[in-house]
């Protein structure tokens, strides 16, 4: 079918376009959804019926627990990596064969995924009947995209965020057991290439694209002091660069970093979505993971390693820097030879709040995932706010950020909020993601508020990290990551850890005495939900620890 061009109102004739046809299937196994959504290669998607069974299993779900999908709002969109063109055209065909009246597309079929978040929760401006009740994100986060490479999908709820397990559960069960899904196959294929609105069979159904960017900036500039930041660009001896790893970040940056603040277009690195994030040829080989691995450019470009020790460089590197991976829900944090860890970054936004418009009043509490090092904890003690270790997966810190709203009334309220995970995911509650664009300008703006005179030498990443440390101490932090490994022998080895734990406390290793050894155990204090086995845990008498757990 021929595409609809901007501003086409109507194509083909209601009974064309609206007819509704039923495609038997059956149950394909290993569809079960885990924290981040369902991910397989991509060609595992382009096969028959795989993506379809999906999406038909989530929304019959989505019925079965009363969510309003008939005539109600749908947003789809992705990170730009392969297949996500064709896949958004396969979920609007779905999407109204379900009755959902609306969906919502941002241009390209781009949105980050704080950005999805960000549309779910604030497009319909208070419009009634306007809010979503959710969007099906395309994103296989920061895994390479590609042909031969990965490709996921995600359902995100009415709040903006992931869904929760008792959603995801019964998603799994419905891929078990289909027996056929739905779609306007006489849906033309809409154009995502420019904003554009497109009412189809007689008003019953529209589709709206609209600009990636404006609602994920406009909720930004409420949170952060746009004009105090780009003060900080307007000094002389302020340098600044980007990486945006060929993922969905591009235009996001193009238009805060360069448009707003006034930064020159030559800061920004591989802020060109592509399909393959760059692919095998590109430096980060398409691994778009906001590391010191695979960010190679600017790594090198900050004057490190991939180890984090200083190289020589030509010429002097930048004051800041900072990556996205390609769904731009991860960030990192760098300074003039200096690397920040997820777990400092987080840290340090936390002590230095208070310089950021929307938490100026205080914060009401703050998270980290189990395997985050303790420098948060240090400085929640200190600002005497409450905070919590939960399990790795950021629907988590939602129920924290929801806790005391219609959602979970009578709670307590622990927002203003700002969490993180020690995986590059930093965010607050402005959205229900980790939001990568957000630790950049919580940087920024902290780098401002350190910077007031610019007659002063410039105060940077590194220096604002390390007067951190004299205040709170330092909690020194390591990640080892082992792939390919066999699950049924990682299991066991687990086990084998669990089994042995009881043993070991009270026991002393080299001088370091084991006061409590445990498998991480997560008791929800806002939906009173239970998750075992989130990890096993080593912890000391001087509060080091190590943590052992499956990805």
């Amino acid at each position: 079918p021929r595409s609809m061009g901007s501003g086409e109102s109507k194509v083909g004739s209601s009974a064309q376009s609206m007819e509704v046809t039923t495609v038997p299937t059956s149950p394909i196994a290993g569809q079960k959804p885990g924290t981040s959504g369902l991910r397989q290669k991509t060609k595992t998607f382009m096969s028959e019926h795989y993506l379809e069974n999906f999406v038909q299993s989530t929304l019959d779900a989505l019925v079965a627990e009363g969510v309003p999908v008939k005539g109600g709002t749908l947003v789809i969109s992705g990170d730009g990596r392969y297949h996500n063109k064709t896949a958004i055209q396969i979920i609007i065909k779905m999407a109204a064969a379900a009755g959902v009246g609306r969906v919502w597309c941002g241009d390209h079929g781009l949105l980050s995924t704080p950005a999805m978040s960000a549309v779910i929760r604030t497009r319909s401006r208070g419009l009634a009947g306007m809010a979503p009740f959710g969007g099906f994100i395309l994103s296989a986060s920061h895994n390479p995209g590609g042909i031969d490479e990965d490709f996921g999908i995600k359902y995100n709820c009415e709040n903006g965020g992931p869904a929760p397990e008792k959603v995801t559960n019964l998603i799994y069960t419905n891929t078990t057991t289909i027996k056929e899904y739905k779609l306007c196959c006489g849906l033309p294929e809409i154009d995502l290439s420019a904003p554009g609105s497109y009412t189809l069979g007689g008003g019953a159904f529209r589709v709206d694209v609209f600009d990636c960017v404006e609602d994920h900036m406009g909720l930004l500039q409420q949170v952060f002091d746009f004009g105090a930041i780009k003060a900080l660009f307007a000094r002389e001896d302020f340098s600044f660069v980007y990486d945006g790893m060929h993922g969905v970040q591009g235009p996001y940056a193009k238009k805060i970093f360069v448009d707003e603040f006034g930064a020159p277009a030559s800061s920004l690195m591989n802020c060109e979505p592509k399909e393959d994030f760059g692919g095998p040829a590109s430096a980060s080989h398409g691994h778009a993971d906001p590391n010191l691995t695979h960010a190679v450019e600017l790594v090198a470009r900050m004057g490190l390693n991939k180890e984090g020790r200083e190289i020589e460089t030509t010429s002097e590197p930048p004051v800041f820097g900072a990556a996205a991976d390609g769904d731009a829900d991860r960030n990192m944090i760098m300074g003039s030879r200096f690397f920040c860890s997820p777990s400092d970054s987080l840290a340090v936004i936390v002590a230095n709040a208070s310089c950021i418009p929307y938490f100026a009043a205080g914060l009401k509490g703050c998270a980290r995932s189990m395997p985050t090092s303790c420098a948060l904890d240090r400085v929640a003690e200190q600002l005497g706010i409450p905070y919590f270790e939960v399990p790795t997966g950021w629907k988590f810190f939602g129920n924290l950020m929801d806790s005391g709203t219609d959602a979970f009334p009578g709670k307590p309220v622990y927002t203003p909020f700002i969490c993180g995970e020690e995986s590059f995911g930093t965010g607050g509650d402005h959205v229900r993601e980790k939001d990568g664009m957000f630790a950049v300008l919580a940087w920024l703006q902290i780098l401002a508020a350190e910077n007031p005179d610019p007659a002063k030498p410039i105060v940077g990443v590194g220096d604002v990290t390390k007067k951190h440390w004299e205040k709170y101490g330092r909690n020194y932090y390591a990640r080892y990551d082992y792939e390919g490994v066999d699950k049924p022998a990682a299991e066991k080895m687990m086990a084998a850890m669990v089994e042995a734990q009881p043993a070991l406390i009270g026991t002393t290793v080299d001088g370091m005495k084991i006061a409590k050894a445990d498998m991480f155990e997560y008791h929800d204090p806002v939906d009173g939900s239970v998750s075992k086995n989130q990890g096993v845990r080593f912890i000391f008498e001087s509060g080091a620890r190590f943590v052992f757990r499956l990805s």
